[in-house]
């Protein structure tokens, strides 16, 4: 029976534990339009700045960051957008992610860092990363798992730049030693 309740309790906590990124995926249900069929309908906030994009949301992320950025909405061809969808561009062949996900993800990251007194821009963070994530070649980085990572190192009191090499010697492949020949073999 204890074996039972332990297992039900440590289930409950996996939960609990994994709704706060299970709602920062699909927030903005209750921005989207729906039809009577429960259809779903993209929507786009041209004066406002949500707390995420949610999947229905027509607002580019690029756009939708470099506003949360500056605090408001910017003009599509402001040059903190341009900027922000050239970071975003790189970050998205680099990780699995897409553009929206590795939006709300900086976000998130942006805010925990700054209950810790540690800000970054975003586009520090998500070029550092990036940079981070290009030397594993071909194969594509997580970005979440990459930014818990990074909150993590600098949550010990380490700086941008040097949580930044830390991530990128946990990513560099390591080369196989090759094995010593036997002796009396070339």
């Amino acid at each position: 029976m204890r074996s039972l309740i332990g297992s039900v309790a440590a289930g409950l906590a996996l939960l609990l534990a994994a709704l706060p990124i299970l709602a920062a995926c699909d927030r903005g249900g209750e921005s989207s339009d729906r039809g009577e069929d429960q259809a779903v309908v993209a929507s786009t906030a041209e004066d406002a700045l949500p707390a995420w994009l949610s999947p229905t949301d027509g607002t580019e992320p690029a756009r939708w960051l470099a506003g949360r950025e500056a605090g408001h909405p910017l003009p599509r061809d402001a040059p903190e957008v341009r900027d922000m969808r050239e970071s975003l561009d790189r970050a998205r062949s680099a990780f699995v992610e897409d553009k929206r996900m590795i939006a709300n993800r900086t976000v998130q990251l942006g805010q925990m860092l700054s209950e810790i007194g540690k800000t970054e821009s975003y586009r520090a963070l998500i070029d550092g990363l990036g940079e981070v994530a290009s030397v594993r070649g071909r194969h594509k980085s997580l970005y979440g798992e990459m930014c818990q990572h990074y909150y993590n190192t600098r949550a010990q009191g380490v700086d941008h730049a040097a949580a930044l090499a830390r991530l990128e010697a946990r990513e560099t492949p390591r080369e196989v030693p090759a094995e010593p020949a036997p002796e009396g073999r070339p």
